[in-house]
Formats: structure tokens, sequence, C-alpha cells
């Protein structure tokens, strides 16, 4: 009986590991790039318990052991930029900036729009005291219940939505022609400006929440897929240092994530040095890093940390660049990245 539960479990690992290979965008292939990491830990169990019951002398089974062997080394590969055995893509910061004003934080939370425990959100920003804050799924009650931000960090942006695409922004920072587009789809906002930090460098700042392929939002992952081209394909060879941020709704190490930073040239400071899942905040066995900051090699890494949860299904990220011209020179834009190889 266990041989053969571990061959059903195996085999569908096998499965949901060959489906995301797929070119196609349905949600019921693509949602598979999520779980690599829950999927690798039961293809190595399946191939640990399969190598203990299986019969040495069977061509299939070792065709099978194979076939795990193959699936699980797969999912490793995809998975392995986000962690700390692989290469850092940001270089730690040389200073901190902040006496010469080159330093810049940043706080973004998707805050559930049913959620109402918006004292503990606050108590965070309170604590963290970041330069800017974005806040996803911001309905009209989140509105009233976050602008007290503004006292501290008057240039805002407010969209609230009713339909879990709302976004709100404060920042102490200046924003410059800050702008609400509807990029792929009218009722999924964006948020782009340039920030002005205190040295007086300019910065494009991209705020973004695209619609997840699941059944209950998208039968596809298009939309999202098209609204993270078009804004890397913006950023691609643009001289301006620039910051993207947001619940992307979309896994580090999904394929769509690797296109993404290959069409902007943009870094992920997660590379070699962690997964940072921030959903589910409830369940731990079934978390992924959904929530995302990709930034140009101007910057250097000062701090990236997932903050405490707050009644929401997501954990709050906290991010602080140091703005380092000279980076530039020494940092690479991505390249030979896993989904380039596949």
């Amino acid at each position: 009986m266990t041989f053969w539960f571990t061959v059903v479990v195996g085999a569908a690992m096998i499965v949901a590991t060959l489906l995301p290979l797929l070119r196609a965008t349905a949600w019921w292939i693509r949602i598979f790039d999520f779980p690599r990491l829950q999927i690798t830990l039961l293809l190595g169990a399946s191939l640990a318990v399969f190598l203990a019951l299986r019969d040495p002398s069977s061509p299939w089974q070792l065709c099978f052991a194979a076939l795990l062997a193959l699936a699980l080394a797969y999912q490793a590969y995809m998975m392995y930029p986000y962690t700390p055995l692989a290469r850092p893509q940001v270089q730690k910061a040389r200073h901190q900036g902040h006496e010469d004003g080159t330093t810049v934080s940043l706080l973004f939370a998707n805050v559930l729009m049913e959620n109402r425990d918006s004292r503990r959100l606050l108590q965070i920003i309170a604590d963290e005291d970041p330069d800017v804050v974005l806040a996803v799924e911001t309905d009209a009650w989140w509105r009233r219940e976050l602008d007290v931000l503004a006292r501290e960090r008057p240039h805002a942006v407010r969209q609230p939505q009713g339909n879990t695409y709302g976004m709100l922004l404060y920042s102490r920072l200046e924003l410059i022609e800050p702008q609400v587009k509807f990029l792929v789809q009218d009722d999924v906002p964006s948020i782009h400006a340039r920030l002005k930090l205190k040295c007086g460098a300019v910065i494009d700042l991209r705020c973004l929440h695209p619609r997840p392929p699941a059944p209950a939002e998208a039968r596809d992952a298009a939309p999202r897929d098209r609204e993270l081209v078009i804004v890397g394909r913006q950023l691609k060879g643009a001289r301006t240092p620039a910051i993207v941020l947001g619940d992307l709704n979309d896994v580090a190490w999904s394929r769509t994530n690797y296109q993404f930073q290959e069409v902007s040239g943009l870094l992920d400071p997660r590379v070699g040095r962690g997964f940072y899942h921030t959903f589910h905040a409830r369940y731990p066995f079934l978390r992924y890093p959904l929530d995302h900051c990709f930034h140009s090699k101007h910057f250097r890494l000062v701090s990236f940390k997932r903050l405490p949860a707050f009644g929401s299904d997501h954990f709050p990220v906290g991010i602080t660049l140091s703005y380092e011209p000279d980076a530039a020179a020494t940092q690479e834009e991505p390249r030979n990245t896993p989904q380039a190889a596949t």
C-alpha cells in the first residue's frame, strides 16, 4: 500500500513539475509555478521512500526513480538563485547614507481588504518609520484609516477601490508628476511617479498589483504577464534609477519573474539571500514569496526584511536601498537566468 501511494504522489509531482513548462497561460497550469518548494519536498520524500521499496530488477521502476530525480533537480534549479548558496545579485551598501540623503526606505503591504486591524499596521509603520509606504487591496475604509500617514508623508497618491485592487501611496520624499494608470485592465491600477531623494537624485517609481491567475480572479495569467512586460520594457535601458515594488501575484522563482528581470534589467535583492515568503501569513506550509521589490543597478542594499503579521494574509515588507551611482559599474544586469535556460 505504501509503495503504490508513493507512486501516485510521485507521479502527481512529476506532472506538477512538467505543466509549467508548457507555453500556456491558463491559470490551472501557471498555478504550479507557486508551490515549487512544496513540490520539491514531496518529490524528495517520494524518491526516498520509492528507492527504499522498489524492486531493483524492474525497468519501469528504474525509469520512474530517474523521473523523480530529474523533477527534483529541476525544481531545485529554479529555486537555487533564492538560496544563500547563490551569489547575491545586489551588493551590500557601502555606507548607510542617512547623512547625505542617498538612502530611501520603503514599506509595502497587501492589507487584505476585509481585514480591519489597521492599528497593528500603523504601529509597524511607526516602528519602521519608512520614507515611502505603499498599501494595496485598499478600499475607502482603509483610506480613512491610513490617511493619518499623510501628516508626515504629505506626498500621496490615493486610488481606493472596492474590488481588492485599490492602492494608497504615502511619501515624505517629493513625488514628481504622480499618475494612476490602468496599463492592461480598466479596473486594475498602477502608480507611476518620480521620487526625489534628499540628495537631489530622481528615481522612477512603479507600484504594481496585477490580477493573479486564479479561478476567482483571472482564467489565465496573460493580463498579469503583459503588465509586467509593459513596465519592464518602459524601464529597460533607462539611465534614470528605478524601483518597482508591490504584490505582483507571482512567485520569485517563476519563469515570468525571471523574464521580467531580463526584460527590465532590474535586480532582485533577494537573490542569494533567501525566499522571504510573504504569503500566506496564517499557514506556514503554504507560503510563497509574492511581494517584490526590484531596482536598477544604481542601488546597493542596506536591508530587506519581512515584517510582523497584522491580520492580513500577507506579511508586510521593509526595504532600504542606498543610491550609489558607482554601483552601476560593478553590478551586472540579470543574464542566464533559469527562465532563459528553459
